[in-house]
Order: structure tokens, then sequence, then C-alpha cells
């Protein structure tokens, strides 16, 4: 059985590495190693006598007790990790689901939250975020639609996938949104897994949600060290459950995937998590830098964008006016050398692409695109 064409990841494989300026960037700027044990005031002589061995499967038990103390309902026997993020859908999706099984996966999303279900047989149906009406100062463009999510959920329903703060969107619903959608999963007794890989960079700290682990024993979250600590070269992430018995299936799964973790990587994720706050912070203050550039760029290029300011996160998912947004990226890497992610395998349509905005990079990438824009007449 063959499983669709993961389109991002093969995009990004194709052109990350080689286009003069990406513009598109899912993460945050990253560091040097040294950069990171230098924040900590850790010296390099702690690596030197690290033991290259075999690691536990389910993590170093130091390292889940500092994720666990990020959260409020779990402890360190209901967390693993690390997992590389990837791997941590791969497993959940392979513990829980089973051919003809019922869920809903909020749209647009990240290939694999949406392709992975399907290729596992169960019956996807898209609970699709809405934009907003056009207003030019427009803040948080994409919202949750509640009656759409009431109709898709049935007593069938198995699992319900949602990520927030969102890829592509920038979307972040209410506390009263979060809350609706956490009782919808209870309604049914379906479960609830809450992407929340991007946690930490609501553009205001009090808009923050509580986790799904905490809000829902059915819930599963998924965090990690590649965007909001900018950190994704340790290929750190992890689950968090309050359900033991799930937490045990995802682990039977893992002795068939990395069975256990690096063990360099698990000493830098426990140094990162140290100073996760100072990290966090980094990562907003270079993202509120380039909005504040993006936000007169769209101004001045209407006639080409609709452009609605996320509320959250690194991305943005930006409309193209009456062009293709395959051809439109196609065309600007070729002849300007800058890389926007066309939306294909985010979503069905070919009118959006992807902005990124975590990287320190993107006031240059943004001046070639001013300069292309300006050099086709804004077609």
């Amino acid at each position: 059985m063959k499983i669709k064409p993961f389109y991002t990841e093969r995009f990004f494989a194709a052109h990350e590495f080689s286009a003069p300026y990406l513009l598109c960037a899912s993460d945050c700027e990253s560091l040097t190693a040294a950069e990171l044990l230098q924040l900590a005031d850790t010296t390099w002589e702690t690596l030197g006598q690290l033991w290259l061995g075999y690691t536990e499967s389910q993590g170093d038990p130091t390292l889940r007790t500092q994720i666990a103390d990020l959260y409020a309902a779990v402890g360190m026997e209901q967390v693993i990790g690390p997992v590389a993020p990837e791997e941590g859908i791969f497993l959940t999706m392979h513990a829980l689901l089973e051919p003809g099984d019922e869920v809903v996966v909020l749209t647009p999303c990240y290939d694999s939250l949406l392709n992975l279900a399907a290729y596992l047989g169960a019956r996807v149906a898209r609970w699709s975020l809405v934009e907003r009406p056009e207003s030019p100062d427009a803040i948080g463009g994409w919202q949750l639609d509640p009656d759409a999510l009431a109709r898709l959920v049935t007593p069938r329903t198995k699992l319900i996938v949602v990520n927030f703060p969102h890829n592509p969107t920038g979307c972040l619903p209410t506390r009263d949104e979060w809350r609706m959608v956490v009782e919808t999963a209870a309604r049914v007794g379906a479960w609830l897994f809450s992407d929340e890989i991007y946690r930490g960079l609501e553009y205001d700290p009090e808009s923050r949600l509580p986790s799904g682990c905490d809000e829902y024993e059915r819930a599963i979250t998924l965090g990690g060290l590649s965007k909001t600590y900018g950190l994704p070269g340790l290929r750190v992430g992890w689950l968090a459950l309050q359900d033991r018995p799930l937490r045990d299936q995802i682990l039977g799964w893992k002795d068939y995937t990395t069975i256990c973790a690096s063990a360099p990587s698990e000493a830098l994720a426990r140094i990162a998590l140290q100073i996760g706050d100072r990290l966090m912070e980094r990562s907003r203050h270079i993202i509120q830098d380039n909005l504040t550039l993006a936000n007169s760029f769209f101004l001045r290029w209407r006639s080409v964008f609709r452009w609605s300011r996320p509320q959250a996160g690194p991305v943005a998912f930006v409309e193209l006016r009456n062009r293709s947004a395959r051809a439109f990226c196609e065309r600007l890497l070729v002849e300007q050398g800058v890389l926007l992610l066309p939306g294909a395998g985010l979503s069905p349509d070919d009118q959006h692409v992807r902005f990124g905005f975590g990287r320190r990079s993107f006031e240059a990438g943004l001046a070639q695109l001013d300069h292309y824009l300006m050099q086709q007449g804004g077609s």
C-alpha cells in the first residue's frame, strides 16, 4: 500500500539548501552548540563525559522530568521522548487507528497530520478553518468554525487532530473556543491529538492555551524543540498523555522505529530546557521584528497578496490574487532565487503560499521579493 507523497518535505528536500533566499521556513532562528552552551553557562567538558551507549527507550528520566514540568496533569512516566516530532505523529496514528475509523483533521495542515490517517485506512473528514472578510488591518484572519466541527463529529469519531498555534495560518483560538474543541471530543469519547509544536510563540503570552494533555484524559500532546526553541537539528520532540495503556501501545510501536534516542541530543535537550524561557523570548523577538517588516510589505503589495496578520507562531498562509501559487513560486525561485512554499501539500487549493517569519534572514529575502515584484510590475 502506497502512502501519498509528502509534498511539503519533498519540496524542501529539493530547494531548501540551495535557494539563496528562504522566505517560508517554519522554524525559528537556530544557534550553534557553542552558543547554546554559553547561554546556559555550561562547558564543553560536560558533554565530553557523555556515555555514547544505548539510551532508555522511553527517554532519559531527567529530560522527561523537565518535559513533564511544562504541564500540569502529567508526570515523567507519562512522557515519551525524545522522539523526532514527525515520529510522534507516526507512532500515535499507528497506535490508535484501524481501517474504517473516523478521523476529523483541522485543515489546512502539515501533510502528515492528514496523510498518515488516510494511509492507515481511516475515513478522514477535513475541518476547515475559515478566512474572515478582507480588512486592511486584519489580525487573525483565519478562525475556527465550531458549527462545522459539530457537524463532522459523530459517535463513531475515533480521533480529532488539531494544531495550535496553527501551521500554516497562525490561527490561535480563544480559551472558550479551545474548551469547545475539548468538550466536543469528550462528548463522543474521541481521542484528541494536539500538535503543540509552536506553543510558546504566542505574541501575547497571556493568550497561551492550556495544553491538551492537561485538559482532557484522552488527549495526546505533541511538543518539541524544533520550532519554538529554534533547535530542529536536535530532532527532539515528545508526546505527553494521561492514558497509560495508550502510552504503552505507542512505546510498542517505537520499538519498530528509533527504539531509543541519540545520547548527545538528549544531553543538549536537557541544557536547552534549562533556558527554555530565554530561547522562546529570543524567537518571539525575531518574529515580531519580521512581522513589522511584513506588515509594510503587504500594505505596498495589496494588489498581489491578501494578508491577514497571524495571531501566533512563525508562519502565515497568504493568498495570491488571481494566480497559481505553484507557478508563482516556481518563477520566483528561478528568476530571483527566493523560496516560498506553495500550499499544495497543506491545502487543496492553489491560491496560497506560506511565509515564515522566524529567521533573521527574513529581511534580506523580503527585499529580494520586493525587488522581483517591482521588476515584474506586480505580476
